[in-house]
């Protein structure tokens, strides 16, 4: 995706959707029901079948059928939500959903989904899920999104470092034709008064 096609925060990217929706398929071994895509995602099923796949039992109910609190029930336990609640089991999903290595600030609420206030985040959520399913070297499954990246430190030698304060770095542009007084380039700029 270049710069140029990257989505604005809270608009729905149809391809990032529809790779989504692709890759959900692909791991949880089904194909999504006819449907918009936010409405079948829209109870919560899909998302747990999603997380018990990658993560086998980490969700222990799934409730599949029921009133609309049943299924918003679902969103809890498929830990993206970040809804404050007494229920200890909105406590334990979100537990679970760090410990599977997803940052807070990826979750989506249960209202960006329930209500449909924000699909984008939902897709966002979901892309971070593909992210780290390659953290987990037990996952052999497809993956979505590139590869995070990994910490490459490097340790340097005292030496190396003293031979590095030499050097005059391209961001501070180049010193050549410059004297104490100042850079001097071409012949000088004539000014003509009078005309």
């Amino acid at each position: 995706m270049t710069l140029a096609k990257k989505p604005v925060a809270g608009k729905r990217d149809p391809e990032q959707e529809r790779e989504a929706q692709a890759w959900i398929e692909a791991v949880i071994g089904e194909r999504f029901p006819p449907g918009p895509y936010e409405e079948v995602l829209r109870d919560g099923i899909i998302l747990c079948k999603l997380m018990n796949r990658l993560a086998p039992g980490i969700i222990t109910k799934v409730n599949v059928s029921g009133g609309d609190y049943k299924m918003m029930d679902n969103l809890s336990h498929e830990y993206v939500n970040r809804v404050k609640r007494v229920s200890e089991v909105t406590k334990d999903s979100k537990k679970a959903c760090i410990k599977y290595g997803l940052a807070d600030v990826d979750l989506f609420q249960t209202t960006d989904l329930w209500d449909q206030k924000n699909i984008a985040l939902v897709t966002s959520t979901i892309f971070a899920i593909g992210r780290t399913a390659y953290k987990h070297p037990e996952w052999r499954g497809p993956f979505l999104g590139p590869r995070p990246s990994e910490e490459n430190k490097r340790e340097f030698s005292e030496q190396q470092l003293r031979a590095g304060e030499a050097i005059i770095g391209l961001q501070a542009g180049q010193n050549r034709g410059a004297t104490q007084a100042g850079q001097n380039f071409g012949a000088s700029r004539k000014i003509i008064l009078g005309k």
